[in-house]
């Protein structure tokens, strides 16, 4: 493993990566030990250009012993050439009136691009998207990247897996930590499953714990999956800090063995684990080896019930998949 991790970040002058660069850049993410360069990447407009490098120069200021460097740039080209990690926060945002239809088509091309530019990556590069609708905008990273395997490309789930975690914790009366094996199951949307039957609160199964049926089967998922919506609905702006934070912890748990006996919720290309299509960028319960490799946790049990919850998801993908095959 080299002393130093190239980062690259899309969308850098944005209010996600303004709370992210800093966290990456500090040794939170990577360890004391590690360097990090940052190639900080947006588009090549003169006045978001000029606010790219003023979160460098804040970055400077900082004086992290861990920041090897900063490059501040509007080309992906330039900016995924060597790059360990990338992180695709940059995103075409829905506007009023459009449908997710047309928000991945107007996504299509930007995905379309970065897949290209990304086959200068380093040879271990291993890819996060964040910007939404973020499965399908790594599918199509993926698909057009012809020179990284697809098991590199991961969209993020973990904003949910967190949430699904604080909404348990309060609801038990316990903290964040008591709560374990969570997973967010199919898309990054309101028809993703967070799935409360496999978690644990202190090592026991939720339902022993909370044992109001009613709430886990309808408010606690309904609360997870229109969390972003509350959030700005209460503070009208979308959920920046937690985003950023989410894709700290993501970049973490790939970069560390997981603990036996518990898991990570993580986008990635299936392999056909719980009949999932192959291909299809979807959220599983995942194991990192910590040295670049990765597996789905295989034989949870799913009832009926869940498991209808997992299919509407992955039906959801498909039909994505569908309105961008040309892009594939």
């Amino acid at each position: 493993m080299s002393n130093t991790v190239t980062v690259a970040v899309t969308g850098a002058a944005g209010q996600i990566c303004y709370n992210l660069l800093f966290r990456l850049a500090s040794g939170e993410t990577f360890g004391p030990d590690r360097k990090v360069h940052l190639k900080l990447v947006d588009l090549p407009i003169e006045a978001v250009q000029k606010a790219t490098e003023g979160v460098a120069m804040e970055l400077m200021d900082c004086g992290f012993p861990t920041l090897a460097g900063i490059d501040v740039t509007g080309d992906a080209n330039e900016g995924f050439e060597g790059a360990n990690w990338a992180v695709l926060v940059g995103a075409k945002p829905r506007g009023p009136g459009m449908l997710r239809g047309d928000l991945l088509l107007g996504n299509g091309p930007i995905f379309t691009g970065q897949g290209k530019a990304l086959e200068r990556g380093a040879s271990d590069l291993r890819v996060l998207v964040v910007g939404n609708p973020c499965n399908t905008n790594a599918l199509i990273a993926a698909s057009n990247c012809k020179g990284v395997p697809n098991d590199r490309f991961h969209a993020m789930t973990r904003l949910d897996q967190n949430r699904a975690v604080a909404q348990l914790a309060a609801k038990a009366g316990v903290t964040n930590a008591d709560i374990s094996r969570v997973t967010i199951w199919g898309n990054h949307s309101a028809t993703q499953y967070p799935d409360f039957e496999n978690a644990r609160i202190n090592g026991k199964p939720v339902s022993e714990v909370i044992t109001d049926t009613q709430w886990l089967q309808n408010d606690f998922i309904k609360a997870v999956q229109q969390r972003g919506k509350a959030i700005i609905q209460a503070r009208g702006k979308s959920s920046a800090a937690s985003a950023a934070s989410a894709a700290i912890d993501h970049i973490r748990s790939f970069e560390t063995a997981t603990a036996d006996g518990d898991w990570f919720s993580a986008a990635i290309c299936s392999d056909g684990s719980y009949g999932v299509p192959e291909g299809l960028i979807c959220s599983f319960p995942v194991r990192s080896d910590g040295k670049g490799g990765h597996s789905v946790v295989q034989d949870l049990p799913m009832t009926d019930w869940a498991r209808a919850k997992l299919d509407a998801s992955v039906n959801e993908l498909m039909s994505e998949q569908d309105t961008v095959k040309d892009l594939l």
